[in-house]
């Protein structure tokens, strides 16, 4: 039997109504950012008052939360299908742009500018660490399992430093091109999906590709 078959007719109605006030707030957030984002204002789209409206999400940092939440599952649930489908590190890449491009707004919630006096829970950066693990899996493919002959500073660092790679055991030189990726094409990203690079007359698919290459060619 599926979940929704397993929910009562009230649990039914709250996830309803509940992924009716996110969608509203994905709206608000397309205009006006997530810093203006208002309870109240989704309550009175939605024909209900303020009150009622708390009895599904108990403040703004929990639907941000919610928000967050779905953002960075979908981005792991996509990075995991392209991994499981063989992408190699050039393909997962792309992956991700593809799926920045689809929704801006979803990307700048998680990528862009915090939103003043929030903070996600420690459950929400686990799913994010789920995207990373694919990427360092990834890499260590490319990589022969041999010491570096000359280790760089930062890749002593990250010896002892592996917190943010869920204590994966991949060799540091594995680690510190996956943080590279990470880091670099971020970077691109956020300018491209910012509207940065409009009217510079050149194709930002090919200055992504361009510093992908420069970074597997490393």
């Amino acid at each position: 039997m599926s979940e929704t078959g397993t929910k009562s007719p009230r649990e039914r109605y709250r996830a309803q109504v509940r992924g009716e006030i996110k969608e509203r707030a994905w709206e608000q957030i397309a205009t006006a950012g997530a810093s203006a984002l208002s309870l109240n204002a989704i309550a009175k789209q939605l024909g209900m008052s303020g009150p009622a409206l708390y009895r599904y999400y108990a403040g703004r940092d929990e639907l941000i939360t919610e928000l967050v939440r779905d953002a960075y599952q979908s981005l792991a649930d996509t990075i995991r299908a392209a991994s499981e489908a063989g992408a190699d590190v050039s393909a997962l890449a792309h992956a991700w742009r593809r799926w920045a491009l689809e929704d801006p707004h979803r990307y700048l919630l998680v990528f862009g500018t915090p939103v003043p006096g929030y903070r996600a829970p420690d459950d929400v950066t686990a799913v994010a660490s789920q995207i990373m693990a694919v990427l360092i899996d990834a890499f260590a493919a490319l990589t022969p399992e041999v010491p570096e002959a000359h280790p760089t500073p930062f890749g002593t660092h990250l010896d002892s430093h592996r917190e943010w790679a869920a204590g994966n055991p991949a060799p540091s030189a594995v680690l510190h091109r996956a943080l590279a990726l990470w880091t670099r094409l971020h970077g691109v990203l956020s300018l491209e999906v910012a509207g940065h690079f409009a009217g510079m007359g050149f194709d930002p698919a090919a200055l992504f590709t361009a510093e992908l290459d420069a970074l597997l060619d490393h």
